[in-house]
């Protein structure tokens, strides 16, 4: 009975710590998420140039030393809305269920991202408007758009890279590469995950500013459903009307 006592209590623990570890990332993310809606809204009021940190951590309500812990420099806090949805999509692809073709599990891994998009259009399009007003900022998003696609094609590769070769993954006790990593990072991309990576980065863009251009008679759901029906079935050609 001491023994299943203990076993327990252990287990009490270590579901407390989750909790704990989970209410802490829900606390990092809604910072984040405050300090890049404060940025936008006053760059939309003021123009770019004219917002300093200080005034973007005053309207999120932190200080300045906590606005530095989540972007390096002010210009970051205009380009990401949640600098981590990358990385969590990343890792639901590579957890996917094997039955999945790859764009289907892109398809999922995104759409749980998106799951707010709808309660968060405003901020969509003030984050557009802001990026077309500032060219120097329309290059880095586009850069870090490019950075993220590439991530997300090596993932691609990770997750076909079993069936690719003997048919064995990796030895139960081995740690692997971390999402998005490659094993063999000297090997250039093949032609199959770049394109399943750049055609579902075309396809979200789309579903958003097709949804974005149409509401409120369209729901996002629906826009993005039908965008990946569209290409599940190889863009048949649509009826004349």
């Amino acid at each position: 009975m001491h023994a299943v006592g203990e076993v327990m209590v252990e287990k009490a623990a270590a579901e407390s710590a989750r909790a704990r570890g989970g209410l802490r990332e829900r606390k990092k993310r809604a910072t984040r998420a405050a300090l890049a809606e404060a940025a936008l809204r006053l760059a939309a009021e003021q123009g770019v140039d004219q917002v300093t940190v200080e005034a973007i951590s005053a309207a999120a309500g932190v200080s300045v030393r906590t606005f530095f812990n989540y972007f390096e420099s002010r210009d970051d806090a205009f380009l990401l809305l949640d600098a981590d949805a990358g990385a969590r999509a990343r890792q639901a692809v590579l957890d996917a269920d094997a039955a999945l073709s790859p764009l289907e599990a892109v398809r999922d891994a995104v759409a749980a991202e998106l799951v707010g998009v709808e309660q968060s259009h405003e901020l969509w399009t003030l984050h557009a408007d802001v990026l077309h007003a500032a060219p120097h900022l329309l290059v880095r998003a586009l850069g870090a758009h490019m950075a993220d696609e590439t991530r997300l094609a090596e993932t691609i590769a990770e997750r076909l890279a079993p069936a690719a070769g003997t048919g064995a993954g990796p030895a139960a006790d081995s740690p692997g590469p971390a999402a998005g990593e490659r094993a063999d990072a000297a090997r250039p991309l093949d032609l199959y995950p770049r394109l399943v990576a750049a055609i579902a980065s075309t396809a979200v863009r789309v579903s958003v500013e097709h949804w974005r251009s149409r509401r409120p008679e369209a729901a996002f759901a629906d826009v993005f459903r039908e965008v990946f029906e569209l290409l599940a079935a190889g863009l048949p050609t649509p009826p004349r009307p």
